[in-house]
């Protein structure tokens, strides 16, 4: 086979998702929620199907949704952004495809701190950069300044950070941010913030844009999809310096070209009702809850989840010897539920005695979902 093709390997996500379907199990795996919505949106992108545009759109984005965008920012996290410098994507992994094709060149240097969404390696080396790793451990998944420093190196362009970070569920803290930053303007590296999770925060967790500490190298990459819990519509931006912005727009024409316009304009009107959220967020704590509960009922030692839709599980500290692939597989195929191993997140050294579930599910899905860990590991602890 063509090494490049083997860069490009099935995602963990639609390998699991698949072992779910195929064994009939509870999909705790894949990232996406079955509640949370706002109807009122649902309504709103209803009527403008019949009623709005559903031709090509402007590449950019329209311009009602830049405008709104541009309003939520400043007012949720007081970013001073112009719509011009939004460039909408057909989601939030393609406004990061086009972003690295407009700022890399072969043979540039990008840092992915690992455990990594498993889409910015394989992008980064079509896109002809290099992979460069930073390895985080747990159970704090803390970086620091050392480690992104000492892999820098004369070829290296951009910093790529996750925040809210998938797949800990991780929030970083003041001095990580700190640290991101001062690597960044001492070595001159653009900062690619993936942010998609922004709005999707524990009880008690604050969330800070790396596009407020350094806006003049951050590109910040976003998702309605995530905002909405509507992971289906694929609406995401990227948002950047105003010349940079220009770039992304124009590599971003030779991929989607343009997003479905009805879409664009309904999230427009989600983002002038924030309110809309306030249920969604309350359902999602208590589903948090639920299944921490449930799980540390039956045995499991749990990571902190600080944001992001999922609750990372430690296998050793849990009583299991299994690698987190081989529990992925016996708890798909014996016990009836779909989780994720964290491993494929790596490409260095990975931790291999975690899995990550998703808690954004309705209280009978929970409830399946831990009775079937429950099995899974009791199946694990035979062995």
């Amino acid at each position: 086979m063509n090494p490049q093709f083997e860069a490009m390997p099935v995602s963990i996500f639609e390998e699991m998702s698949l072992a779910a379907a195929r064994h009939g199990a509870v999909n705790l795996g894949q990232g996406f929620p079955d509640f949370g919505w706002p109807e009122p949106l649902l309504d709103e992108a209803a009527r403008l199907l019949r009623e709005g545009s559903n031709q090509y759109p402007p590449s950019r984005g329209l311009p009602v949704l830049r405008e709104a965008l541009a309003a939520f920012y400043a007012d949720r996290q007081q970013l001073a952004l112009a719509p011009e410098q939004f460039v909408v994507t057909s989601g939030a992994t393609e406004a990061i495809a086009a972003v690295l094709l407009a700022a890399l060149e072969p043979g540039d240097g990008a840092i992915v701190i690992a455990p990594a969404y498993d889409a910015y390696a394989p992008l980064i080396r079509r896109a002809g950069g290099m992979v460069q790793e930073v390895v985080l451990r747990p159970p704090s998944w803390r970086i620091d300044r050392d480690l992104l420093a000492a892999v820098v190196t004369s070829a290296t362009k951009m910093l790529v950070v996750n925040n809210p970070h998938n797949p800990t569920g991780r929030v970083l803290d003041a001095e990580e941010l700190a640290a991101v930053v001062a690597v960044a303007r001492e070595h001159d590296l653009l900062i690619v913030s993936d942010e998609v999770w922004e709005e999707v925060l524990a009880p008690g967790a604050r969330f800070t844009s790396l596009a407020s500490l350094a806006p003049e190298r951050t590109i910040k990459i976003g998702s309605a999809g995530k905002i909405f819990s509507l992971t289906g519509w694929k609406v995401g931006w990227a948002a950047a310096p105003r010349q940079l912005a220009d770039v992304i727009a124009r590599a971003h024409q030779y991929l989607t070209f343009a997003t479905p316009p009805h879409l664009q304009a309904a999230v427009a009107t989600g983002l002038r009702h924030i309110e809309w959220l306030d249920a969604p967020r309350e359902g999602f704590g208590s589903a948090r809850r639920r299944l921490a509960e449930g799980l540390e009922a039956a045995g499991f030692v749990l990571l902190p989840s600080e944001g992001t839709y999922f609750q990372c599980v430690d296998l050793v500290a849990s009583g299991i010897a299994l690698d987190d692939r081989t529990f992925a597989d016996l708890a798909v195929a014996h016990a009836g539920t779909a989780v994720i191993p964290l491993s494929p997140f790596t490409e260095g050294k990975p931790e291999r005695g975690l899995v990550r579930l998703c808690f954004a599910k309705h209280d009978a899905t929970i409830d399946a979902g831990i009775a079937a860990m429950t099995k899974a590991r009791e199946l694990a602890r035979a062995l």
